[in-house]
């Protein structure tokens, strides 16, 4: 299924679309063990350490991107979503064209109530974040899409990183 928009895509974008929705599943680089780098994330979140999160989650993301074989992305944790009239905004990649790092931007408190956001909330924003870079170095693509390909892509990896998380059962409650 195709989203609505695929329609006001030019054919060079179309062709885009069904090459990121045709890539529907993305594991963990092989030996990565990632479960300290979670379990910071979610310990630092509970706490309200906006510093410490940022820490856990650049230790993260430079994992899998040295895993995945694609250049490294700065991250960068800010407080408070910013909002409009139709929502709030999550996170955002940000590729730069002038040599410097790509950047990642997620908020860890939400827009209305100013609350930190839930730990798996957060770790999909992160990951959803990645998942765009990942387009563009690992798969090749010009743009990155929000098809259902990138969306199975996204699950895929969370699933991964918390089935190896629980596993190790070293998460606190939430």
């Amino acid at each position: 299924m195709r989203f609505a928009y695929y329609e006001k895509l030019s054919p060079r974008q179309q062709r885009i679309y069904r090459q990121s929705d045709a890539i529907d599943t993305l594991g963990l680089p092989p030996g990565l063990a990632l479960s300290p780098e979670i379990a910071a994330i979610a310990e630092a979140l509970h706490e309200d350490r906006r510093a410490d999160v940022q820490t856990a989650c650049q230790s993260l993301i430079d994992a899998l991107t040295l895993g995945y074989h694609v250049p490294k992305v700065r991250v960068r944790v800010l407080a408070t979503r910013p909002a409009d009239g139709e929502g709030e905004l999550h996170g955002l990649y940000e590729p730069n064209d002038d040599g410097s790092p790509p950047r990642i931007s997620v908020w860890m408190r939400t827009a209305q109530k100013r609350q930190v956001v839930a730990f798996k909330t957060f770790l999909r924003t992160l990951i959803h974040e990645l998942c765009h870079h990942l387009d563009y170095e690992l798969f090749a693509l010009d743009e990155t899409f929000h098809t259902e390909g990138f969306y199975k892509r996204e699950s895929s990896l969370v699933a991964a990183l918390l089935k190896q998380s629980l596993g190790d059962a070293i998460l606190p409650k939430e």
